[in-house]
């Protein structure tokens, strides 16, 4: 019994070997190409779905495949419907696994095919360990490891079988049968490999260790658990990686469904059909291949319901500030509403932007998840506006909407600089900090607030904004910068703060003044934006307006 087992481990190490060694050596293969294949081949849910199948098939791992997938959606090469045309494809593909068993596995003598493929890709590994046909001689020594691991399971469960009483084990109808579901679901999450399940499954049937009524729910179980390696993979990953992990959990939990709807129906015929017994391997591998394939083709059409009904799911601070308000297809297709548009999203991302600037510069210590996320988030939310304004068919735009456009880039730049800044100053601001242990406490702290306060003046709808106040604030901070520059330059001079630590707060000092001109700036265009889109509206044409920049800050 305990070599039995023995042997049980080591069939069962052997193949998740051989199968690591397919899906590396396949890859590296590959190389950049997989990339390619997947964004490429997938515009459409139907050849979404032949990607992921054919790769599926030919890596021998539908979680390698997933896993992979969602690394892309991960880096934003691949969108939630094209990724879910990929998992249902990988689906289809990782039952390839119980026929290359059966089809193979159990009909030839192992050794004759599986050790002279083993020793062909050992060899090309060692001629070309760095070259892409070193990776190929690794995916076919994998093959024939794949067999020999096989062939250890078998020998194994027909050890075990010999020893224990195998009508314990069999399920009393299909109410028994559904709690092998269980086993196929526990088999895939302690191998992490649904084919590894369904290896052990085909073997311990063939063995004689279990009946096909069990067999069968085993493989349904495989089908379920086989998503635990995308769930585990999206851990800390992005909302849309999230989605597609969500995705595959769904898709193989409705294939499961299918299958244990049909589970008495293979019972029935395996029963009634005398002339299937011979095969039980190929019987086992036809039914894990038709509830997948039945559960692929209904769930097909329903993808685009799948992937909205996810995309409003698993959001994060970062998409959500991310996300355009007032930005969609239905008023980009009207120019004079689409500027209205684009000063109701400036105005909020320009309070947005104000918040954030005053919380990193107030911010101590190295930022917070908060502060991270909304720098990314209002960064993507600038880039958001600027595709907008690029999408906009300027052939068909009027001279005055087209005049405003540059200055729409403008305050999507200024507020995508200012963020940039604010959260460069929060990650360098520990010299800053060390200042206000000095002598130069007070007045560092005094330049601080100043800044402060003129970034929250920066507000257009405030009912006492002036745009010349406003700038001659700034301009008077610019000279209070000058003074404070010169006292830290003397407090270095005469030793009562190190040099060491003085010229980095210096370049954090000025980070602080930039961010107050880049405000200044966006509130002075935000200004200027909404007092020009009046005058178009009532008048159909524009005001001309001043195009005065503030000066840059000193160095």
């Amino acid at each position: 019994m305990l070599v039995a087992l023995g042997t049980l481990a080591g069939g069962l190490g052997l193949f998740l070997l051989a199968v690591a060694m397919i899906t590396d050596g396949l890859k590296m293969a590959a190389g950049n190409s997989l990339r390619g294949i997947l964004s490429s081949s997938t515009r459409t849910t139907f050849r979404g779905l032949l990607s992921g199948f054919f790769l599926t098939s030919l890596v021998q791992s539908s979680s390698a495949v997933t896993v992979a997938t969602i690394g892309f959606v991960n880096a934003g090469l691949l969108g939630i419907f094209q990724a879910l045309g990929i998992v249902l494809g990988a689906t289809v593909g990782t039952t390839m696994t119980g026929w290359l068993v059966s089809a193979v596995g159990f009909q030839f003598k192992i050794s004759s095919f599986a050790l002279p493929l083993i020793g062909a890709g050992m060899i090309m590994r060692l001629v070309g360990p760095s070259r892409r046909l070193g990776a190929i001689g690794e995916a076919i020594a994998g093959f024939g490891l794949f067999f020999i691991g096989i062939d250890f399971l078998r020998s194994a469960f027909e050890g075990v079988a010999a020893s224990i009483d195998l009508a314990a084990l069999s399920p009393d109808g299909f109410v028994g049968a559904i709690a092998f579901v269980l086993v196929g679901l526990a088999m895939t999450l302690f191998t992490q490999s649904s084919s590894a399940a369904i290896a052990l499954t085909l073997t311990a049937l063939t063995g004689g260790l279990i009946s096909f009524p069990a067999a069968a729910a085993a493989v349904i179980g495989a089908t379920v658990g086989t998503t635990s390696t995308s769930a585990l993979a999206v851990i800390g990953a992005t909302p849309n990686a999230r989605r597609v992990a969500a995705g595959h959990v769904f898709i193989n939990s409705f294939n499961a469904l299918v299958g244990i709807a049909l589970l008495p129906v293979i019972i029935y015929l395996y029963a009634q059909y005398p002339q299937l017994a011979p095969y039980p391997a190929l019987t086992l591998a036809a039914f894990h291949t038709s509830f997948n394939l039945i559960g692929v083709v209904v769930q097909q059409p329903l993808m685009g319901w799948l992937s909205r009904w996810l995309s409003a799911r698993f959001t994060n601070l970062v998409e959500q500030l991310g996300r355009p308000q007032f930005l969609d297809s239905n008023v980009m297709v009207s120019p004079v509403l689409a500027l209205d548009a684009f000063q109701q999203e400036l105005q909020r991302m320009a309070e947005l932007t104000r918040a954030h600037a005053v919380a990193a510069l107030s911010n101590e210590g190295p930022p917070g998840k908060s502060l991270n996320d909304q720098h990314d988030g209002l960064r993507m939310l600038a880039q958001a506006v600027e595709q907008a304004v690029t999408k906009l068919e300027s052939e068909r735009l009027s001279t005055d909407v087209a005049r405003q456009l540059p200055l729409v880039l403008r305050i999507a730049g200024y507020i995508d600089e200012a963020v940039a800044q604010a959260h460069e100053n929060a990650e360098n601001d520990a010299d800053v900090e060390f200042l206000l242990q000095t002598s130069m406490r007070d007045e560092v702290a005094a330049y601080q607030l100043e800044i402060l306060n003129l970034i929250e003046a920066s507000d257009p709808r405030l009912p006492d904004f002036d745009i010349a106040a406003l700038e001659a604030r700034y301009q008077q901070l610019r000279e209070n910068w000058r003074l404070l520059k010169s006292r830290l330059l003397e407090a270095g001079v005469s030793g009562q703060v190190p040099v060491r630590r003085l010229n980095p707060a210096i370049d954090n000092l000025r980070i602080m003044l930039r961010v107050a001109e880049r405000s200044t700036r966006i509130a002075a265009r935000l200004s200027e934006f909404a007092t020009a889109l009046p005058i178009l509206h009532d008048h159909g044409q524009l005001a001309e307006t001043a195009n005065t920049d503030l000066q840059s800050p000193p160095t």
